[in-house]
């Protein structure tokens, strides 16, 4: 058969069923040959905003995303997307076209070193340089894209390699098995848990995959520790637990990071470092910590592990959980700690998060526009959130219910992450009401897929936070410098007369008490939705400061 067509085979082998791209004249053979697939094409308006959408699918699904791109250009359009799901673990194939192999040794038409690009973004990038190779590096793509930690991998088919003749078939695809955790470690954590006077759980991104969570919950419940997650570990407890202590990752002083100064202990599951750095909680050291990953923990002075469990992350808290089982229930210890002890911490948590839900002022803080929003939206409905000042309002004040219901770009923190990303989790979860909440600046990096949405007829709901300045920048440089920063303002267009040019309903509120029925109206359309809310920020320095004076015992 014709190499594209094994191609698409290969594909269909994986349990591909949507790809993110825009299509060139060198993948014009694929493009034809998934006419007679039933993978569906998303044809989208630029090429990141394919790769961001693939980031979430993947995410939600577990199964990677798949993204396409042309040669040139189109490759280094991709660029950002991919860089964005390697280092917040999405798994993701990117395929590209590329010129005929016949060209490639000299100078020639939008030829580049595509491969040696995408090497430092990816854990694995590779061209196929002949026809027979075509089931072995999809199969490979996918197996290392999907492999904890997840992440991007790259193929490249050149234009050439795609229109040959080939007789093979798709590799077979089996499930690998993941490590089962050293027993002498599981016995030397509960070792340090039994002995600790104050531990504490940190949840981080690898505590909401390969259903970690749910013996996260059994660890928390049977030990009696609260859990604090990172931005990207939310969900691992529910908010209603008794045990979950919300969410840390305000490099200033907060609630939580009391709790975390006072702890003589830290069980770190899933916790990665591009998340949030471990000189904000561990800056003195002093703690044991047990790193519980997929990966051995990161070399960091801030970050010294007394015991190293690398494994499964799910098989490693059963085994600690079945450990804590044989030494402790005989003699009636379980659950080691109180939780009760946590109980006047969560009570000051949630007495904060609810102290501007009633407020009417406007434009509207950005706590009671959270406060609203988290009212309006299930437990199983996902906010995306982009990059800019409103992120640090979502990562200390949206707290969730289940698992992969709030998705933030922080390992690579990448602004137009969450319009596109909105495309990706409504087609990997049809039935949840998704909003993607961005900032006026990070909007309008990827306004343009607004068009996809609309042809898709995606009811996602788009909330722009208008400010008209790069909010998160002029609230660190304030921080840094004394209140100075520098020139932030731009315009912005009339985002209701935006939306209806797109074809699309659009409302700008004029009151704080329009967020509920504007929500319920966007949500009642056929197709996407946008609601532009005029933020306060002035509350950013409001919040640093008030944290920073923050006087509280535990």
């Amino acid at each position: 058969m014709k190499t594209s067509d094994l191609f698409v085979k290969c594909l269909e082998a994986e349990g591909v069923t949507h790809i993110f791209g825009v299509p060139g004249e060198e993948n014009a053979d694929v493009m034809i040959s998934l006419l007679d697939s039933d993978i569906e094409f998303v044809l989208c308006r630029h090429e990141q905003a394919a790769a961001f959408a693939a980031d979430t699918y993947g995410r939600l699904t577990g199964k990677a995303g798949v993204c396409l791109a042309t040669l040139g250009p189109g490759a280094t359009n991709l660029v950002t997307g991919v860089a964005d799901a390697n280092m917040d673990r999405a798994p993701l194939v990117c395929i590209i076209g590329q010129g005929s192999t016949k060209r490639l040794h000299k100078e020639s038409h939008q030829n580049m070193d595509a491969i040696a690009m995408f090497k430092p973004i990816t854990k694995w990038a590779h061209s196929i340089y002949d026809p027979d190779n075509v089931p072995e590096v999809v199969r490979k793509a996918f197996k290392v894209a999907e492999a904890e930690k997840p992440g991007a991998t790259c193929i490249e088919l050149p234009e050439d390699i795609a229109k040959g003749e080939v007789d093979l078939s798709p590799m077979r695809v089996n499930k690998t098995r993941r490590a089962a955790a050293d027993h002498k470690a599981v016995r030397e954590a509960v070792d340090l848990i039994g002995e600790a006077k104050s531990p504490i759980i940190l949840a981080g991104n690898g505590a909401v995959r390969k259903r970690a969570a749910v013996q996260l919950q059994r660890l928390a419940h049977k030990a009696g520790i609260g859990v604090v997650n990172t931005f990207m570990g939310k969900g691992a407890l529910p908010r209603s637990d008794d045990h979950c202590l919300m969410t840390m990752g305000l490099q200033g002083r907060d609630y939580i990071n009391i709790a975390l100064d006072e702890a003589d202990l830290v069980i770190a599951v899933g916790y990665d470092l591009v998340e949030y750095s471990p000189d904000f909680w561990n800056l003195h050291g002093g703690k044991k910590i047990i790193h519980i990953d997929f990966w051995p923990a990161e070399v960091d002075q801030y970050y010294p592990v007394d015991v190293d469990i690398v494994s499964d992350v799910a098989d490693a808290l059963w085994q600690i959980n079945e450990e804590l089982n044989n030494r402790f229930t005989a003699d009636d210890r379980l659950p080691l700690f109180d939780i009760a002890d946590r109980a006047k911490l969560r009570a000051a948590m949630l007495d904060d998060f609810a102290m501007e839900k009633d407020d009417q002022s406007f434009p509207m803080k950005p706590q009671k526009i959270l406060w609203d929003v988290r009212e309006h939206l299930g437990p199983s409905d996902i906010l995306i959130s982009d990059v800019g000042a409103h992120k640090m309002w979502i990562s200390r004040y949206y707290q969730c219910d289940d698992a992969n219901t709030c998705l933030i770009s922080n390992g690579f923190c990448t602004m137009g992450f969450a319009l596109p990303g909105a495309m990706g989790a409504k087609i990997a979860n049809p039935d949840a009401k998704i909003l993607s909440i961005c900032g006026d600046a990070g909007f309008l990096m990827n306004v343009q897929d607004l068009e996809t949405l609309v042809r898709l007829k995606l009811n996602v709901v788009i909330m722009v936070w208008v400010d008209g300045e790069y909010g998160l920048i002029k609230w660190k440089q304030q921080n840094s410098f004394d209140g100075k920063h520098s020139e932030l303002a731009f315009n912005n267009p009339d985002f209701e007369l935006l939306a209806k040019s797109f074809g699309m309903w659009g409302r700008t509120l004029t009151e704080a008490s329009q967020v509920p029925d504007a929500l319920t109206e966007a949500y009642a359309q056929e197709g996407p939705a946008l609601i532009a809310v005029p933020v306060d920020y002035a509350e950013n320095l409001k919040l640093t400061a008030r944290l920073g004076d923050l006087n509280f015992t535990i």
